[in-house]
């Protein structure tokens, strides 16, 4: 450190002092919402390297500005783990996220206008499967299927009997809140049938299919999208896989079509969350995210709550707050207050709104990066349990003094288990 090179902490305090706070926050916290997780300490490394004062637009072999030499090679890196983690022909590693991944495969492989499906956002879909207020549903004719209302899963009838009434383009598999296994090869028959393009989503599960524990969608689907973060452990970032036959649709949709320069620490740090996602140990690591979910699942039922399709095959749940007619806004918000994170979903046939809906959203993978095991769900689903029993009893919210003592529980329950990265 020097007086014209501060650290972070001279530099600009204030900042320093919230980016600490936040690191207390993710070690004293029972981190349960399903798209989180904990990066390694590589992984954030790479995210805050001298990587990210570098412009690289274009692709390796092809940029637009010189100074490539260590850039393209860590691309070209970066491309080949991810093909061969997931078994693919083609990769792209520069989608900022998820959503610009999806507007690219819209990009790539429809035309404004014409018609996609996509799951439904109260049935546990996605915005940019085609939800009428994202880009994916005002460009795009946007048909959704949703799931049965006995068991709320999805009903491949009913999708194959709406694909066949409005012929899409493009259909989507993939969900953000759906606790089932998704059955790749079924939607692949379909898509067969009306001769559409079948695009998955594999966000949410993404690191459950690299450690095994979930179908691959690779053999499938024309293309595949995801976030690197979410279960795969990784940064904040996407990636796309596709087949040979779509890789220049693709790569062209991504830049220029979408992006401008590829974040160059971003793309380091995914490189490093392929290789670790391709060791023994992170197979382990996926079969336990399944195991803590349907440990924390039973748990939960025991203790009398409700479970959306009655359970879980991935890494998430969504319990129904409907019949105790609790706001799962409220609800996660207390619960929060109490250092439990999770975060208020809609639940299939949902009468509340949106906004407030009557469903809460868990999931294990964070939980499981700290070294939890399914022995310890039941202290979870017990806490989770005293803090709801807590909010029904004071009408949605919970007193200063319960909240204080639950988070000393959940700091000390903690303790045995460091957070990753931090």
């Amino acid at each position: 450190m020097t007086e014209r090179d501060p650290s972070l902490a001279v530099a600009d305090p204030e900042i320093h002092e919230l980016i600490l706070e936040e690191d207390q926050r993710q070690r004293h916290s029972i981190r349960l919402i399903a798209s989180e997780n904990y990066a390694s300490r590589a992984v954030l490394e790479a995210s805050a390297s001298s990587l990210a004062n570098k412009y690289a637009e274009g692709y390796p072999g092809k940029r637009y500005y010189e100074g490539m030499q260590v850039i393209d090679p860590l691309e070209r890196l970066a491309i080949d783990r991810a093909k061969a983690l997931f078994g693919a022909e083609h990769a792209n590693v520069q989608p900022y996220s998820g959503s610009p991944a999806n507007l690219a495969v819209l990009l790539a492989l429809c035309k404004p206008g014409d018609t996609t499906m996509g799951l439904s956002l109260p049935a546990g879909g996605h915005l940019t499967h085609g939800w009428k207020v994202s880009a994916t549903g005002i460009y795009y004719k946007s048909v959704q299927y949703g799931v049965r209302e006995t068991d709320h899963r999805i009903d491949l009838d009913q999708v194959r009997a709406l694909a066949k009434e409005h012929r899409p383009k493009l259909i989507w598999v993939g969900h953000s809140a759906y606790p089932r296994t998704l059955d790749f090869a079924g939607f692949a028959e379909i898509a067969a049938e009306v001769d559409a393009y079948l695009a998955a989503d594999i966000a949410h599960v993404a690191g459950l299919v690299a450690g095994g524990v979930h179908p691959n969608p690779v053999p499938h689907c024309h293309v595949v999208a995801s976030t690197t973060h979410k279960t795969l452990r990784g940064p904040r970032g996407g990636l796309i896989l596709c087949r040979k036959a779509h890789a220049k649709a693709i790569d062209k949709a991504v830049f220029p079509g979408l992006q401008g320069g590829p974040h160059n620490a971003m793309t380091a740090a995914k490189a490093i969350a392929f290789k670790e996602a391709a060791q023994p140990s992170f197979r382990d690591y996926a079969e336990r995210v399944v195991a803590n979910a349907r440990a924390l699942a039973d748990a939960l039922q025991e203790a009398g709550h409700t479970l959306v399709t009655g359970g879980t095959d991935n890494h998430l749940m969504l319990i129904d707050l409907s019949p105790r007619e609790l706001s799962g806004r409220k609800t996660a918000h207390a619960l929060d207050r109490c250092g439990i994170e999770l975060n208020a979903n809609s639940i299939p046939f949902d009468k509340r709104k949106p906004f407030d809906p009557s469903g809460l959203r868990l999931g294990t993978a964070a939980l499981t990066s700290r070294g939890l095991e399914p022995a310890h769900m039941k202290t979870v689903a017990t806490m989770i349990a005293r803090g709801v029993d807590e909010i029904a009893r004071c009408e949605g919210a919970v007193s200063d003094e319960f909240a204080d003592r639950m988070r000393g529980e959940v700091s000390e329950f903690l303790a045995d288990f460091p957070a990753p990265g931090l």
